[in-house]
């Protein structure tokens, strides 16, 4: 009996999830090395060679190391934003309950990989690129605010608060409960549960207390 040898199918072209999973492989590449080198010192080729892709296929995605560094940074940022329908979840009527909740999610965001190294780079190179500050509170934190602002007025407007600027004391809310378990995350100094849990309520409960009608 004749054995048939088995027919190979010809190396094609990737599929689509194959191109996209290779691209954001590339990305999160070259956030890592950015990181780890520097924008400066870092190189195309050096990422290039890091993922196993030519000079030639980066660059044609990305016609300089600036816009391949952006790139990079905005899928970062885009990693960390929360879906509304995340944040309309939390909003159980307890206003107190509601900002813990967001509290403990965002911090809980940045002790990620993802958020940690996005966190030193913008903090790194947000000098160089202002545009990723801004986009990281315009796509990010920016939503996380007026949400939060949201639920100071709507709370004002059943009577447990006083009316306020809701926008600006959204924004106190952010940098003390998150602003500052930041730096210490972005520093090398995580805090435990125990801690955030700790902080996160004297923040906010410090915070509602200020504004309770008198």
């Amino acid at each position: 009996m004749t054995e048939v040898a088995p027919v190979r199918r010809k190396a094609g072209r990737p599929t689509r999830e194959q191109a996209e999973a290779r691209h954001e492989e590339l990305l999160d590449t070259a956030m890592e090395l950015f990181l780890e080198h520097g924008y400066e010192l870092a190189t195309i080729e050096m990422i290039a060679t890091r993922v196993n892709m030519t000079k030639r296929t980066v660059y044609a995605r990305y016609p300089d190391k600036a816009s391949l560094f952006l790139a990079a940074v905005r899928r970062g940022i885009e990693r960390q934003v929360v879906p509304p329908e995340v944040l309309a979840s939390f909003d159980n009527g307890d206003p107190a309950e509601t900002l813990e909740a967001v509290a403990r999610l965002r911090i809980g965001q940045m002790m990620t990989p993802n958020g940690l190294r996005l966190q030193r780079v913008i903090n790194a190179e947000s000098y160089r690129f202002p545009e990723i500050f801004v986009s990281n509170y315009t796509l990010s934190a920016g939503p996380v605010v007026d949400f939060v602002a949201g639920v100071l007025e709507r709370a004002a407007a059943a009577g447990k608060l006083v009316p306020t600027n809701y926008q600006q004391a959204a924004r106190a809310f952010t940098s003390m409960t998150i602003g500052g378990q930041t730096r210490a995350i972005v520093a090398g100094r995580p805090p435990t549960q125990e801690q955030i849990d700790e902080r996160v309520s004297f923040t906010v409960r410090l915070l509602l207390e200020g504004l309770l009608p008198r």
